[in-house]
């Protein structure tokens, strides 16, 4: 059976939210779009009750996260980090330790596309994780890279796909709590 067929499980997610800060914000390619729809993501996962880990690029020289998102992200854990695959920082490792041992779906957002998202993405894969990627809460400073890393996440086995498909796949029906306070949000 095909391992992609099967739905995404609330409580198996975590997103991961990597780097979405002011400095390296301005150069991106579709900020507006990736910042409207990574606070979708935390909006759905901060309903839901379900973890959110981020992480910021040497914080120092790139600055905090863009303000949209600044406070979406204020009580989430948010390790400063070197590496470009975020999974190779030790702190990284150490919030994704104390998630409850049946998280086993990454859910990444964030920039860049084609560095970190995309390092992170393959970490995630070798350490056995089932990675989504959003496909519009990602890019890069130019368009082509961002597309040509989510083309090759793709074929490594990693499901890539709009931030609205994970929205409803965790919701899995109307009518339900979460669903009804996400609905603003989605129109």
């Amino acid at each position: 059976m095909n391992p992609h067929l099967d739905p995404l499980l609330a409580e198996r997610c975590c997103l991961m939210v990597i780097d979405p800060q002011e400095r390296l914000m301005q150069a991106i390619h579709k900020a507006d779009r990736v910042t409207r729809n990574t606070a979708l993501l935390v909006r759905c996962f901060q309903t839901m009750k379900l973890p959110v880990i981020a992480t910021t690029q040497y914080k120092k020289g790139l600055g905090p996260f863009v303000p949209e998102l600044a406070e979406l992200l204020a009580a989430t854990p948010c390790p400063d980090k070197l590496e470009f695959n975020a999974l190779a920082n030790p702190a990284v490792r150490a919030e994704l330790d104390r998630l409850p041992k049946k998280v086993d779906t990454l859910i990444l957002t964030g920039a860049e596309a084609h560095i970190c998202v995309y390092q992170t993405a393959c970490g995630a894969l070798r350490a056995g994780y089932r990675t989504w990627v959003t496909s519009d809460a990602v890019s890069s400073r130019d368009k082509k890279n961002a597309k040509a890393a989510l083309q090759r996440l793709a074929l490594l086995g990693a499901e890539v796909g709009p931030s609205e498909m994970v929205i409803y796949e965790l919701l899995q029906r109307a009518g339900s709590p979460a669903f009804k306070a996400m609905l603003p949000h989605l129109k």
